[in-house]
């Protein structure tokens, strides 16, 4: 499952409810937002919550709030009485602290519960069972943090992770967006600190499989990320490229790497059934390095792999018989490591 995050401190505007209709028609399926905003005007974020709880209703998306008994309160509401948001179209409550564990037990035979992930203890855990805790309706999540060098260590996240799961808890991280940041240091909003500084999709490409739900943290994406989202929905992957030369007609279609996956390097199935792309490009010229996410072709040198499109999985030597055609963007090459037998693929190249 994969979610945005909402922050009330703004409000949701006309084009913010197009956005939200078009990452739910992709596959977005969970929202959250962040209720400890104790400096602003309860009335403000109630009519918004309720209002983003309306559009969650429409899209059929579940809602997460995030919050403490201070924002409960704002709302009008306490411990004994916050399932009652399910009225609001809230689905779930990350909780933290502030709360017994038997509020927390109470609260998930009602609604789902989110425990902090990273702070759970065994102890803890054992006590809101003792008070009856249903598993079921029951979440880890990790936070995220914005100043940098704070984010978690993979190793322990895994390890804590798969103790998690031993408890019978679904998992959830964040990762961040890379189009409006949120302040107010703007410094991208990762559970990992490995990934603050890589791009959206390859981080959610990177946590696919090892957690159950995964969030932006941040309220934004790029065009082109949405679009990559959109695509790997389709079963394709996107790869943007800078080209180096003029690039045939041909090799803007989707490609399909080999079932027997090469270890170097990444092999078009399509390109050699192209019909050779261009006799131009065929023709050899100087040769070039090939550093890990190049994009070459075979020249007529190479005989019966004249046209075989591949991507380089790492650094190569130049070859006479290889034409170097541009490069993945250093934001994509991650991508690489998801590009398996028989995964689809397309360049875009920009």
């Amino acid at each position: 499952m994969r979610g945005l995050s909402v922050y009330l401190s703004e409000p949701l505007t006309e084009a913010f409810t197009v956005w939200m209709k078009r990452m739910r028609e992709i596959g977005f399926t969970s929202l959250f937002t962040s209720l400890h905003i104790p400096e602003d005007d309860p009335s403000v974020y109630t009519e918004r919550l309720r209002r983003l709880g309306t559009l969650a209703r429409q899209h059929d998306m579940e809602l997460f709030a995030d919050i403490a008994p201070t924002s409960l309160a704002a709302l009008g509401k306490t411990w004994d009485d916050a399932h009652t948001l399910i009225d609001w179209g809230v689905t779930g409550l990350r909780v933290d602290y502030g709360v017994t564990p038997k509020q927390v037990a109470d609260l998930s035979k009602r609604m789902t519960v989110a425990l902090n992930a990273s702070t759970l203890t065994a102890e803890e855990l054992d006590e809101m069972k003792r008070e009856g805790l249903m598993t079921d309706n029951v979440e880890a999540w990790h936070n995220f943090y914005p100043r940098p060098e704070t984010g978690l260590d993979r190793q322990w996240f895994d390890e804590k992770n798969d103790w998690l799961k031993r408890q019978g808890l679904s998992v959830q991280a964040f990762i961040p967006g890379d189009g409006t940041l949120r302040g107010p240091l703007y410094e991208r909003l990762p559970t990992l600190e490995d990934h603050r500084q890589l791009s959206t999709f390859a981080a959610y490409l990177e946590l696919t499989g090892s957690v159950d739900r995964i969030l932006i943290g941040d309220p934004g994406l790029a065009d082109a990320t949405v679009e990559q989202f959109a695509s790997y929905g389709d079963g394709m992957l996107v790869l943007r490229a800078e080209a180096y030369t003029t690039i045939e007609a041909a090799l803007y279609r989707v490609q399909t790497n080999r079932m027997d996956p090469a270890r170097d390097v990444i092999r078009s199935v399509e390109s050699r059934a192209y019909g050779r792309p261009g006799d131009r490009l065929l023709e050899p010229v100087a040769a070039k390095q090939r550093p890990l996410g190049t994009i070459t072709i075979d020249n007529m040198d190479y005989g019966r792999y004249a046209g075989e499109m591949q991507v380089t999985k790492t650094d190569l030597q130049a070859d006479k018989r290889v034409n170097v055609l541009g490069r993945v963007i250093e934001a994509d090459r991650p991508l690489l490591r998801s590009v398996g037998p028989g995964t689809k693929f397309r360049i875009e190249w920009v």
